[in-house]
């Protein structure tokens, strides 16, 4: 059974990846940091449902935190799906942004990324098969007003993504980004009602966590073996 990381596993899109990847057999590691109860209540389901799974808590902005909680994991074997799920925006205009706002969502989205993906190349390398998963965000293609950090973040997620592709495209192991539009959950619900959604996006609604995680499951499947290095857009037809 091939073993799944999702980072940010616990929020409402990374508890739709988690049930995606269950339900298609993989053995998945939810992970946490500041609500591990939440992880458990995801592994719970995972459970109940048939699939198997487990938790874990670390602080992807924490390198020796990581390496520590990762080491324990590998003792099992290598994971060979890593979802680069978690992130955080802090919004501010540029103009009136403080150095810790600025840092922030770099220090999750990009310095978070390499401290939970590059302990597990090696192992992942060692089975010549996996899958890399970043979730992005439409900021990042586009840019969007109030999110200069963010964007910032994301873009360089994106670069990330084509380099390591490069890098592991001859081991079998594709590296891919999504960078979704307006997703429904809380934070969406807190930003944009109904009437700027259907001026905001053509197709007039917002996405749903299991539309990305249907994406995500496609590009963990072995019928996703020649698609690396992409940044794929999931938006509802904003371009």
């Amino acid at each position: 059974m091939k073993r799944a990381l999702v980072t940010g596993g616990s929020g409402d899109l990374g508890q739709a990846i988690c049930q995606r990847l269950g339900r298609d057999g993989l053995h998945v590691i939810v992970h946490a940091h500041q609500h591990p109860e939440r992880a458990m209540a995801v592994v719970d389901t995972l459970r109940a449902a048939g699939g198997s799974a487990e938790a874990v808590v670390f602080d992807i902005t924490n390198e020796l935190q990581v390496q520590e909680a990762l080491a324990s994991l590998l003792h099992a074997g290598p994971i060979q799906v890593l979802v680069n799920n978690a992130g955080v925006h802090v919004d501010a205009p540029m103009a009136g942004m403080s150095g810790a706002q600025w840092r922030r969502p770099i220090e999750v989205c990009l310095h978070g990324f390499f401290n939970v993906t590059q302990p597990l190349l090696l192992p992942m390398i060692g089975t010549r098969w996996g899958r890399i998963i970043n979730i992005s965000s439409l900021a990042g293609v586009s840019g969007n007003r109030g999110q200069t950090n963010y964007a910032a973040a994301k873009a360089g997620l994106h670069g990330a993504t084509r380099a390591l592709a490069l890098e592991l495209a001859t081991r079998k192991i594709t590296v891919n980004a999504i960078a979704p539009g307006i997703i429904e959950g809380q934070a969406t619900e807190a930003v944009f009602d109904t009437a700027a959604i259907r001026r905001l996006v053509p197709m007039q609604r917002a996405g749903t966590p299991a539309e990305v995680a249907a994406l995500v499951g496609f590009l963990a499947s072995e019928e996703a073996a020649y698609l690396t290095g992409q940044i794929i857009g999931l938006n509802g037809g904003i371009v």
